[in-house]
């Protein structure tokens, strides 16, 4: 994307954060008018559970005061929205979101993730989570971030975070345990040493359709029956310029802003085997992925032809 239309996109009519609060204590949407129909739901593997298929991400909470927070969540609430994911390397996320959900507890799935590799430090995060985010149970506990087989022999190994997890399990501190990860080698790991409930992957258009990253992850989560969780639904690429961050401090790579671009990438995602997709975490960029949720259709052959000719001219995030 050109960087004149990069800034321009940004500049016009989506709401920020800094529009976030102001809008505090006005009676204003944060996130816009409430649709008729709440967002469609999918089920969760062979867990039982069905999800909205767009959570909301703990990111979206971090950084802003608690009232701003507790207004997110209602909105988020009577959208149809009952997914959360949370991590504690997430800045504040924890210390905002436990008490916005706290009024919605029972009738959410709230997902929790750890990057500790150790016993000692996945039962002291454990722990320390449970208390921030003012619950005494997870529906879903997972290890955070696999980035390399290291991460999962680790985890697996004497005095690793997973003897926390089976443990947790056990007395009813999570229902069910899961991973994400942002490696294909990580993840057949983790795959083949347990049978997990949940997957939390990318799953983008440009790593899939330039890079062909992903495809044999989902394939082996298929076939286990696991709920897939998509990550990087709306990632464009990394960024061109590292001074273009600056607008979108809570993304690592350039996201989508461009309304069509992202309907695709949007549609290109859910239209995989997922359960639903955590959007990125800045709050313009989530307000859009609400509203593609409430109008989400499967997408089109000449939809992804589209979206291969986008692919093939962008640096993807992963592959």
């Amino acid at each position: 994307m050109e960087r004149r239309r990069f800034i321009r996109t940004v500049s016009g009519g989506v709401l920020g954060l800094t529009g976030a609060l102001a809008l505090k204590g006005s009676g204003k949407a944060l996130l816009g008018d409430i649709k008729n129909d709440p967002i469609p739901q999918r089920p969760l593997g062979r867990t039982g559970e069905k999800l909205s298929i767009i959570a909301l991400g703990g990111i979206v909470v971090s950084k802003v005061e608690q009232a701003v927070a507790d207004q997110y969540v209602r909105e988020a609430i009577d959208h149809g929205i009952n997914y959360y994911d949370v991590a504690p390397t997430y800045g504040d996320a924890q210390d905002r979101l436990g008490p916005a959900l706290k009024p919605f507890r029972k009738n959410v799935f709230l997902a929790c993730k750890t990057t500790q590799r150790g016993r000692q430090g996945a039962e002291a995060e454990l722990a320390h989570s449970l208390e921030t985010l003012q619950t005494d149970h997870f529906d879903l506990y997972q290890l955070h971030g696999l980035s390399k087989t290291e991460d999962v022999e680790q985890a697996f190994g004497p005095d690793g975070a997973m003897e926390v997890f089976l443990k947790a399990k056990k007395e009813g501190k999570t229902r069910f345990l899961g991973f994400s990860a942002h490696s294909e080698e990580a993840a057949l790991l983790a795959m083949d040493k347990f049978d997990f409930d949940t997957i939390l992957f990318p799953v983008n258009f440009a790593c899939l359709l330039k890079a062909g990253f992903g495809p044999r992850v989902i394939a082996r989560a298929k076939e286990k029956k696991m709920g897939i969780l998509a990550l990087k639904i709306l990632a464009r690429q990394k960024w061109p310029e590292a001074a273009m961050r600056q607008d979108y401090p809570n993304c690592w790579y350039q996201p989508i802003t461009d309304p069509e671009e992202g309907e695709l990438s949007f549609k290109f995602t859910l239209s995989q085997p997922v359960t639903a997709a955590v959007p990125p975490g800045d709050p313009r960029i989530f307000k859009r992925a609400l509203e593609l949720a409430h109008q989400f259709a499967p997408i089109t052959p000449e939809e992804e032809a589209r979206l291969r000719t986008i692919a093939s001219g962008l640096n993807p995030i992963f592959g």
